[in-house]
């Protein structure tokens, strides 16, 4: 009787140890970054429901508004599409010449937006030459706007990791010539009275 009550006694300990191991009080720190994991998985998870497809859509919204709060308006034709293995990359490039002088202001309307859309702005690059702005959405997607080589402006809207599916272009019509076909495209060539002041 005594020793049957010795084997229950380990196997209960036994039992309690293993238990602990999994528990998220097993270690100093496990809270936070239970919390922190826990609360990233859960949009993963609604994001997931989505297919590259609905993604892709969803960026092209994004871009489509950020594109329609910039006054003046300023022409743009689409990038390239490209997939990963489970997100998706819409791009967008102004054809319209950005002074050196009009940049920042630029940057400063496209943050502002992205700020009054709930968008956490996640990093800056201040450069003089080079400035970008980069945001995220509370449901995983990214989007940034920079300034390249010639001044030319370029946006980019990246999807999270969701079901594979194919992708379609973009049905977003834009406002000048659509260079279909053509990449690299071309340099920024429309002049505008208040963007393109100060350039040569």
């Amino acid at each position: 009787m005594s020793r049957r009550f010795q084997i229950v006694a380990v196997a209960l300990a036994v039992g309690f140890t293993l238990s602990a191991c999994g528990s998220e009080k097993a270690h100093p720190g496990a809270d936070a970054n239970t919390a922190t994991t826990a609360s990233a998985g859960s949009e993963g998870t609604k994001e997931n429901n989505m297919d590259m497809q609905e993604a892709a859509e969803r960026a092209d919204s994004m871009l489509d508004a950020v594109l329609k709060k910039i006054d003046p308006e300023v022409q743009w034709a689409h990038g390239l599409t490209t997939k990963g293995s489970c997100d998706v990359t819409r791009r967008r490039t102004v054809m319209t010449i950005v002074s050196a002088d009009r940049r920042q202001g630029f940057l400063d309307q496209v943050e502002e937006f992205w700020r009054t859309s709930d968008y956490r702005i996640r990093a800056k690059n201040t450069d003089a030459e080079f400035p970008a702005v980069y945001a995220v959405t509370k449901d995983g997607f990214a989007i940034s706007v920079s300034v390249r080589a010639k001044g030319q402006v370029f946006f980019e809207a990246d999807t999270p990791c969701v079901k594979e599916s194919k992708v379609a272009d973009s049905t977003s019509e834009p406002n000048g010539p659509a260079y279909k076909g053509v990449y690299p495209l071309p340099s920024p060539n429309v002049r505008s009275g208040h963007w393109s002041a100060g350039a040569s």
